[in-house]
């Protein structure tokens, strides 16, 4: 795996504004929807962002193909400022950025054909020839395990995992270098999962893209990502090596979610940890460390301060007083 950093994120926010009323109301308070974190992906590399629903994940994916404009915080892709692009310079960051969402029934127009589907970022991000974007197409259909003759069909004429397979050729189609994977196996068949986490695998090692890869299912992130990156109630709180951060999870919350995923084999042992209480308000988040209020290891220090990110063993990051 290359080590050269290829899009790194530095305090990076996105608040959103409550009013009070439907146009011109007052401004009554903020979502801190992703509250000030730093995070990096190298070329080849596939970062995995877990967390419960609500925890900032969508959002950080939406800053980071620009969908969203960043309230604060810095975003630099092969050390370009992303957040000061425009015109033209933005639209080569599209080209090298792309999206799987995570169903691909409804992210493929079912008014379009697959090489239509395919072509359309062609189309707007390059100045190929009808024929060599129609060559182009075949070639990205082959790589996903395709045939090209299947490009006159409609969305509707295939399973589940071949559409998702459709929607991966159209991210690879400009050549991007960075993929945003929302969830993109969610909404899959359990016997299907294994098929496209298999072809990104493959896809990484004969084309060196780099995925940031968006889960709730702890397995599949496991599996896939080369280090996983811990986000409660818009902040990170815990970032390691995969294999570490299975074995060895430092924060509670990290811990607590482990517990609660299903074991890999029925007698396996598993710690239990059970968290009181709802996830707070990305409104009014309490103070101090945002997990204290359902941490079973708070202390007294929790609820006045807030614990930084720091290297708890090496490249072992963690945000916790216990540590």
């Amino acid at each position: 795996m290359a080590s050269e950093t290829l899009l790194e994120a530095r305090d990076l926010t996105k608040h959103f504004p409550v009013s009070s009323g439907f146009v011109f109301g007052r401004v009554q308070g903020w979502v801190k929807a992703v509250d000030g974190i730093s995070f990096s992906v190298a070329k080849g590399e596939t970062l995995g962002v877990v967390g419960e629903s609500g925890c900032g994940k969508t959002t950080t994916a939406k800053l980071i193909l620009a969908q969203e404009a960043a309230t604060s915080g810095q975003i630099e892709f092969r050390g370009q400022d992303v957040t000061s692009l425009q015109k033209h310079d933005l639209m080569d960051y599209r080209k090298s950025v792309q999206v799987v969402f995570q169903d691909p029934f409804s992210s493929l127009s079912p008014r379009m054909r697959v090489s239509d589907i395919i072509a359309e970022p062609l189309e707007v991000h390059t100045n190929l020839s009808k024929q060599d974007v129609k060559h182009r197409v075949g070639e990205v259909l082959e790589l996903v395990g395709l045939q090209p003759d299947v490009a006159p069909l409609f969305p509707h004429e295939f399973s589940g995992g071949q559409r998702q397979r459709i929607a991966i050729a159209r991210a690879l189609a400009t050549e991007a270098q960075l993929i945003v994977l929302d969830e993109p196996v969610s909404a899959l068949d359990v016997s299907i999962r294994a098929h496209i986490l298999s072809l990104l695998e493959r896809l990484q090692r004969d084309l060196g893209v780099s995925y940031l890869f968006i889960g709730h299912d702890l397995a599949a992130v496991a599996h896939i990502s080369h280090r996983i990156a811990v986000m409660y109630l818009g902040k990170i709180v815990e970032v390691a090596d995969s294999l570490k951060l299975c074995n060895d999870p430092k924060h509670p919350y990290t811990r607590a979610l482990f517990a609660a995923s299903l074991p890999s084999h029925p007698d396996e042992e598993k710690e239990e940890l059970v968290l009181s209480g709802e996830v707070p308000s990305a409104l009014t988040p309490p103070s101090g460390c945002r997990f204290h209020t359902r941490c079973p290891f708070v202390m007294p220090q929790c609820s006045e301060s807030e614990p930084v990110l720091k290297e708890v063993e090496p490249d072992h990051w963690a945000a916790c007083f216990l540590h």
